[in-house]
């Protein structure tokens, strides 16, 4: 099960998210692509993602995460591969949003079947090895892409749209066979100690400043939503454009990024046990912000790489802290309801960031400025997260 979930995420984040990053400078070569019609593209992947949020719950009642995994996994496939074939800005952007689509299709019944497979005292262990499935997929396309492009000239990044494609078609069968909806489909338990939860894990009524809270984790994650996937869209168009780096040489160090994000879910998720979830939170701003300062200033070529590692370590860090964190703040019973509000927060925040920064590197020329704007947001991020209260003042 984790193994062919961590498949699932390896093609509809790793693959069909992460390898747009990659494909960028051959489709902006190909297309004549300025910078915001590149953030679009991106923006038009992050709408069908938010549409996605909002329609999964209902439609994963009827289908169960199997099916709707599966057909998650199909839709991106055949969106990805008609991507190759087209040449219309417009079309590109409804098919990538369709992409999007699958990709909310497929995480979202994928991270529900690790709650059912696995009890509390495994489940955070789980998690992280199929969050790991992301950091496999910025690899390949790290190496895969820049091969093609080697060796196809000017239809490199069409056959990369392809190629990463029909492997998420063969992923999609590879989860309709494998995959259960939950171990008593089997005659098996969920794998970790039955332990009874105590009775202030279940908050029965709303407490007075519940809201508040929400609405500062929401904003928390709407921060990281905006600035993430402002590198994770142009840092290798950076990269080539602005370094003067070869594809090789930029996808070599992009593959570092998954390399390092192997640990940072359940790196600073173990981390933030320790120490508590708004400290794990600061800390790991704290980081965004030195990895998006460093590309703004243009710190030459070892900053550039430190800002490489540092993202990679701390790209998937949010997530897996903010699942924890909502379940301590508003308790076990209203957690699920509460991690898919802040989810809509961060999905308007992915929408809003690769958009915004295309347009002003369109006008500036450059990407420096939307990454310093990132690094002065995580900042600010990383001082209110320490303001957020301590979980038992909210437990009676």
């Amino acid at each position: 099960m984790v193994a062919t979930a961590a498949l699932g995420l390896f093609s509809c984040f790793g693959l069909a998210r992460y390898a747009y990053s990659m494909l960028l400078p051959g489709m902006q070569a190909g297309l004549g692509l300025t910078y915001d019609r590149m953030g679009f593209i991106g923006t038009g992947n992050f709408v069908g993602y938010l549409l996605s949020v909002l329609a999964a719950p209902r439609l994963m009642k009827r289908l169960k995460p199997r099916r709707m995994a599966a057909l998650g996994l199909l839709v991106i496939g055949v969106g990805m591969m008609a991507i190759g074939a087209s040449s219309s800005l417009l079309s590109i952007i409804a098919l990538y949003a369709l992409v999007g689509v699958g990709s909310g299709f497929t995480n979202i019944p994928l991270m529900a079947l690790v709650t059912y497979w696995f009890r509390s005292e495994q489940r955070g262990k789980a998690a992280g090895l199929v969050i790991a499935g992301n950091g496999i997929g910025i690899i390949l396309a790290g190496f895969l892409i820049p091969f093609l492009n080697r060796n196809l000239g000017a239809l490199g990044w069409r056959s990369g749209w392809i190629a990463l494609g029909a492997i998420c078609l063969a992923v999609a069968g590879v989860a309709a066979a494998l995959l259960r909806n939950h171990p008593c489909d089997l005659g098996l338990e969920p794998v970790g100690r039955k332990v009874e939860p105590s009775p202030e894990q279940f908050l029965r009524h709303e407490h007075k400043g519940d809201g508040r809270v929400l609405f500062h984790l929401g904003m928390l994650y709407l921060v990281f939503g905006v600035t993430f996937m402002v590198y994770g869209t142009f840092i290798v168009t950076t990269m080539v454009k602005e370094y003067g780096l070869s594809e090789a040489r930029a996808g070599l160090y992009w593959s570092w990024v998954g390399f390092f994000s192997f640990f940072s879910g359940i790196g600073f998720g173990t981390l933030s046990d320790r120490i508590g979830r708004k400290r794990g939170l600061a800390l790991v701003f704290a980081v965004q912000s030195t990895a998006y300062l460093l590309a703004g200033v243009k710190a030459g070529a070892a900053g550039l790489i430190v800002s490489l590692i540092l993202y990679g370590s701390a790209v998937f860090a949010i997530p897996a802290i903010m699942a924890a964190a909502v379940g301590e703040y508003l308790g076990l019973n209203r957690a699920s309801a509460a991690f898919a509000t802040i989810t809509i927060f961060f999905g308007v925040g992915q929408v809003i960031g690769p958009a915004g920064a295309g347009i002003i590197a369109k006008a500036s020329g450059a990407f420096t400025t939307p990454y310093l704007i990132s690094g002065l947001l995580t900042s600010v991020a990383m001082v209110s997260a320490l303001f957020l209260p301590p979980p038992r003042e909210r437990v009676e």
